[in-house]
Parts: structure tokens; C-alpha cells; sequence
């Protein structure tokens, strides 16, 4: 008997097959891996603890490895952004000192992540962010699109997380996404809290706003 979990039991809100049924056959699979469905990505049972040492011990769900996934491709998304702005970029003043402390914050994120899934993380995708790294306007206006969408996404899963550890790790790290998205509205003269809610997003939804960048080639 396999010990593979079934789609349905990572994928609990129906998001990611939502996702997928919009991606052409030959691609479906590839689509499913980045998302941190792929075969072999997550086990349950006895083999769940040797592919996941990392927090197998404190008894976590398949769908809570699943959602760690699904932050980590966008942390990996931010992370490149960023890095590549620095290097490519090399903007200056209040816009390079943004980029520098954000591609460290990022960068911390994606370890942190792929240090609590193990071999169980999903790989970094490829991406082509078409010029919006080196064009100061671009690049700003795409940094407060993503923070603005990182901040809901994890807003958007908070309430699917069964671990209170795996809770509290997101709730630090959405935390830091605010405060990116809150920095970047007040660098292009937006209001940095627009309203006194923030509203969430659902997988697919982010998914879909993901692949429309067309910043994942890979």
C-alpha cells in the first residue's frame, strides 16, 4: 500500500487542483511539483519522519507541509527578485537601501522554510523578471505588487495551518511582509495601511496572479 498521501488530503480547500485544471496537460505535473504536490515532495506514516527529520517530531500534518511548500515557491519568487534587483539593479538611495535589507529578509525566509521541510522542499523554479530589476519605476511598482500579494497569501492560509509552531513561524514571517509592504507603499507615495482590515487570498488565487507574471519560466 502506498504511503503517498492523496491530493485531496494536502490539497484541503481544493485550491491547487483548481490551479492546475487551468494548465495545459503536458505542464499539469510540473505545475502540481512547484507547488509542492510532486511525487515523492510528502509522505505520511513511518516514512513521513525519515524524508522530513526536521519537524516530522512535533507531528505535523501533510496539509501543513503542503501550505510550507506553497510559501516557500513564493519566498523562492521574492527572494530572486530581490537578489537580482541588488545585483543587476544596484540601485541607490532610499530604493537601494530597500532592496538590500529585503533580499537579506527573503533570503532568510527561504532557508528558514527549506530548513524546516528538508528533502521534502520543493526545488527553486527558474525566473525571468523581464526587466522589472533593473528599471528603478518597475521594480518599485513590482515590489509593492508582491508584497501586497505576499501578505495575503499567508493572510489566506493562517486559518488551514494545524500546528501552533508551523502558525507562529508564518505569523512571524507575515509579520515582516507587512512591514516590506508597508515600506515599499510609503518609497511610491501610497498609503501604507489603506484600510483597517486586510483582506486574504486563497492558493489559487495566488497561484493564478503568480503564473500571470510570467516570472516562472522553469
Amino acid at each position: 500500500m502506498s504511503m503517498l498521501p492523496k491530493l485531496e488530503e494536502l490539497d484541503v480547500d481544493g485550491a491547487i487542483r483548481e490551479a492546475a485544471s487551468k494548465v495545459d496537460g503536458d505542464t499539469r505535473a510540473a505545475f502540481l511539483k512547484k507547488a509542492g504536490i510532486g511525487a515523492g515532495a510528502v509522505v505520511a506514516g513511518g516514512a513521513f519522519a525519515g524524508v522530513i527529520p526536521g519537524i516530522a517530531s512535533a507531528g505535523v500534518a501533510a496539509s501543513d507541509v503542503a501550505i510550507l511548500n506553497f510559501a516557500l515557491t513564493l519566498e523562492y519568487l521574492e527572494a530572486a527578485f530581490y537578489a537580482e534587483a541588488v545585483t543587476k539593479g544596484r540601485f541607490s538611495g532610499k530604493t537601494g537601501a530597500f532592496a538590500k535589507v529585503v533580499a537579506q529578509h527573503e533570503a532568510a525566509h527561504v532557508a528558514f522554510l527549506k530548513s524546516a521541510l528538508g528533502s521534502a522542499a520543493v526545488k527553486t523554479p527558474s525566473f525571468d523578471f523581464k526587466g522589472t530589476t533593473t528599471d528603478q519605476a518597475k521594480f518599485m511598482a513590482t515590489a509593492q505588487v508582491l508584497e501586497d500579494t505576499g501578505v495575503a497569501a499567508y493572510l489566506g492560509q493562517a486559518g488551514n495551518i494545524k500546528s501552533k509552531k508551523i502558525l507562529g513561524a508564518a505569523g512571524s514571517i507575515l509579520a515582516v511582509e507587512a512591514r516590506h509592504a508597508g515600506w515599499v507603499r510609503d518609497l511610491n507615495d501610497a498609503s501604507g495601511a489603506p484600510a483597517a482590515f486586510q483582506g486574504s487570498k486563497t492558493k489559487a488565487q495566488i497561484l493564478s496572479a503568480v503564473k500571470g507574471t510570467g516570472f516562472i519560466v522553469g
